[in-house]
């Protein structure tokens, strides 16, 4: 048994769909999330910054003792898991992609279209097509669109809005008509907020979540190492984020209203992380 915390992390709110999800499978856990919401978002910055960045909040969580790292970020996924992942050998550190890409390769046929949503970074580094591919090679038809206009409008709560289904459809319409999409892949943990969007907008579309497929990662590596709370522990769920805005709360009602009582809500100032 090890009753420390999973520490989640993500470039801002988005990696709260991945606690979320953590939260409602494996209710005896402990979640310390920390959003970088005073430098987000990541999608844009450069490769080198992101690990930057990356490194700060590994050194942070590492100095909170937690059991397991989980890049709730599929930008950070794609440029910097490996660099975490040598700098501290001796934690489990869980990434958004490798999981999410096992599922497309499991779920959708090699005839399917898969539509790839993500960050302008993550689809720079050809990641989730490669993944795809090299778990199912006749898997040809996959197809990567950017949306970095989602991240901000998702971080300032403009989700049930006229305004983001104007934005889904300007990013959407034609890439999904053009390519002859079957499947989209929310390919960064902010995106689930707006499912119902897309449910709504392209009703025939399957959806596939990151953040869903990241919790069940985040299960196997809690049986593999043994890791699994103990179900008498006290349950105590701390949220940081680099700027405590009124969104970040806000967001954490929203998102985990359904699940147990989030717990303490805890500020960690940016300098205590920064280089």
């Amino acid at each position: 048994m090890d009753n420390r915390f999973i520490g989640v992390f993500d470039s801002g709110i988005g990696g709260l769909t991945s606690v979320s999800c953590i939260m409602d499978m494996f209710p005896n856990e402990r979640i310390l999330f920390f959003g970088d919401t005073a430098r987000t978002p990541y999608g844009s910055k450069a490769p080198e910054t992101i690990r930057r960045f990356t490194l700060q909040i590994g050194e942070f969580m590492k100095n909170k003792n937690v059991k397991m790292m989980v890049a709730a970020c599929n930008t950070i996924s794609s440029v910097s898991l490996d660099v975490l992942s040598d700098k501290y050998p001796g934690i489990p550190v869980i990434g958004t992609i490798e999981p999410t890409a096992h599922v497309v390769a499991k779920k959708c046929d090699p005839g399917e279209h898969i539509g790839i949503l993500a960050t302008k970074t993550t689809v720079a580094t050809e990641m989730y097509p490669k993944s795809i591919k090299e778990l199912k090679p006749d898997m040809e038809n996959i197809y990567q669109k950017a949306c970095p206009a989602f991240v901000p409008l998702i971080e300032e709560g403009i989700i049930d809005n006229p305004i983001m289904d104007q934005t889904i459809r300007y990013y959407l319409d034609d890439f999904i008509r053009e390519n002859e999409i079957d499947t989209l892949v929310l390919a960064c943990t902010h995106y689930p907020l707006i499912a119902p969007n897309l449910k709504r907008i392209y009703p025939g579309i399957r959806l596939i979540n990151s953040s869903k497929e990241t919790a069940v990662a985040v299960g196997m590596a809690l049986e593999k190492y043994g890791m699994n709370a103990d179900e008498t522990q006290t349950h105590e769920n701390t949220f940081y984020a680099s700027d405590l805005s009124e969104n970040f709360v806000d967001m954490i009602d929203l998102i985990l209203k359904d699940e147990q009582d989030p717990g303490r809500i805890r500020f960690k100032n940016l300098d205590a992380i920064s280089d």
